[in-house]
């Protein structure tokens, strides 16, 4: 067992102390190249996933016509509503994987690959019998909006194809965690970035040969599952073959270890996805469509800073994983300091930009008139860079497992704010929203937050103090 680690000048975060300072300091630079190199290529990733769709937009709705182009948005809308369908497994996966890597026990790795894969597998086996079973009965055309003019056939055969592409390809995506938990995050993305221009050439091939409109939408959503089973090949066969998954490695034990925090994983994300996206309906509720509009448009512009926030901290979890695994606090310690200020200005910049110039943005880039409400772009702008700043706290707690004190917090979050916004709509309109929502969080999420990052701290410090932890260790 490693010797019980000082504890450095700031009293409320432990730190390890490496046996070999001049070896920590190398892995801590290597580990801070390839979290550098994951942030870019993420970026760079999205920039290509933003891009290739905006390119198909033209060819497709020519092709497609409105109806059918209608028809394909709705199957991939209902295709983030599958987001959810792996229960979490891959976020659970992922923090399992980082502290393999992170203590060198690839044979564990390989039993918690193996169990995850056949979870996974019957889930996907499973939700695809359901669409296959029930797709002739569902009255599809009515359950999407469409109209009646689309033959039943049809509009059945889109659905089938790009739902059943999409269910697919929840197994086979598993690889990008994998790989994230093994440090190859730049290569995750690159093969990602590919899944996605992959899709150009072969929409434009169904287009240009005359195809039947589900073929185009097949190509459309074909591409990432393409990918990733080409990426499954890499790394398994040739990367990293020592941690390839078999039937016979299956470890019940493990299986519900990981089921169990995949749960919370999975419970986390629905509780932040209900608070995140309440807002909608509480103006609706109180104030009507209309304000719903005023509300919802510079919501979703000033949303596209919360998205590069993901991008730039999600490369931070398994990168803390390594860390806490091998004891060295100081490193984690260090780069949460600077993935906060980084965090922050990331948010902080686009975001002053827009308040300042965000009435005469919206009045040349709408038709529709929203008011340029200044106060209300000043309080999505301050709820941006406030879940900026914490953000890096968080990705702690994910490596080291530590759910908990995240869910509590949210929950809480979500119960108070949906009370205090719903009073505040009723009082003083839409302005008021999004600062009940940083009231919320500073009294609810904040405490939650610090609170689970210095536990993380002090787990990754005293492998005795969790049994998982200590499993990992050894």
């Amino acid at each position: 067992m490693l010797p019980t680690p000082p504890r450095t000048l700031d009293r409320d975060v432990p730190t390890g102390e490496p046996p070999n300072p001049s070896s920590a300091d190398r892995d801590g630079a290597a580990r801070s190249r390839r979290l550098a190199s994951g942030i870019a290529t993420a970026v760079l990733g999205r920039a290509i996933g933003v891009v290739v769709p905006l390119l198909l937009i033209p060819v497709t709705l020519s092709y497609l016509g409105s109806e059918r182009y209608g028809l394909w948005s709705a199957v991939l809308a209902l295709a983030g509503m599958a987001a959810f369908a792996d229960l979490g497994l891959g976020n659970g996966l992922m923090t399992k994987l980082t502290l393999c890597h992170g203590t060198g026990d690839s044979e564990g790795a390989r039993r918690y690959l193996s169990s995850a894969y056949l979870l996974i597998l019957a889930v996907a086996a499973a939700l695809c019998a359901l669409l296959w079973l029930t797709a002739p009965a569902l009255p599809w055309s009515s359950l999407l909006g469409l109209p009646g003019n689309m033959s039943p056939g049809e509009v059945r055969g889109m659905v089938l194809v790009g739902l059943t592409a999409i269910l697919l390809n929840i197994p086979l995506s598993l690889i990008t965690r994998v790989q994230y938990a093994f440090q190859q995050v730049s290569a995750s993305n690159m093969w990602q970035a590919a899944g996605s221009v992959l899709a150009l050439p072969l929409v434009l091939l169904a287009v240009w040969s005359g195809q039947p409109p589900v073929v185009v939408v097949g190509a459309a959503v074909i591409g990432p599952l393409l990918t990733n089973l080409a990426n499954s090949v890499w790394v398994y066969g040739y990367r990293m073959p020592e941690i390839r998954p078999r039937f016979s490695l299956v470890d019940r034990r493990l299986a519900r270890g990981l089921l169990g925090l995949s749960g919370m994983f999975f419970v986390l994300t629905v509780v932040m996805s209900a608070a995140n996206n309440a807002d909608t309906l509480i103006i609706a509720r109180t104030l009507g469509l209309e304000q719903v509009t005023a509300y919802a448009v510079p919501a979703k512009v000033l949303a596209q800073a919360g998205m590069l926030v993901g991008l730039v901290n999600v490369p931070l979890w398994p990168a803390n994983g390594e860390a806490l695994a091998r004891r060295d606090l100081a490193w984690v310690y260090r780069t949460v300091r600077r993935m906060t200020l980084i965090s922050t200005a990331v948010t902080l910049v686009p975001s002053v930009g827009l308040v300042i110039v965000g009435g005469p943005f919206f009045s040349a880039w709408l038709s529709v008139p929203l008011g340029g409400d200044r106060w209300l772009l000043g309080g999505l702008a301050l709820w941006w860079v406030l879940l900026a700043g914490i953000s890096p706290r968080f990705m702690v707690q994910n490596a080291m497992g530590l759910v908990r004190p995240q869910l509590l917090g949210w929950v809480a979050y979500l119960v108070v704010s949906l009370v205090g916004k719903w009073w505040a709509a009723t009082r003083w309109g839409i302005t008021a929203l999004p600062y009940v929502a940083v009231a919320t969080y500073l009294v609810t999420v904040l405490p939650a937050a610090i609170y689970g990052y210095r536990k993380a701290l002090r787990m990754s410090s005293s492998p005795t103090a969790d049994p998982e932890v200590a499993r990992a260790a050894r």
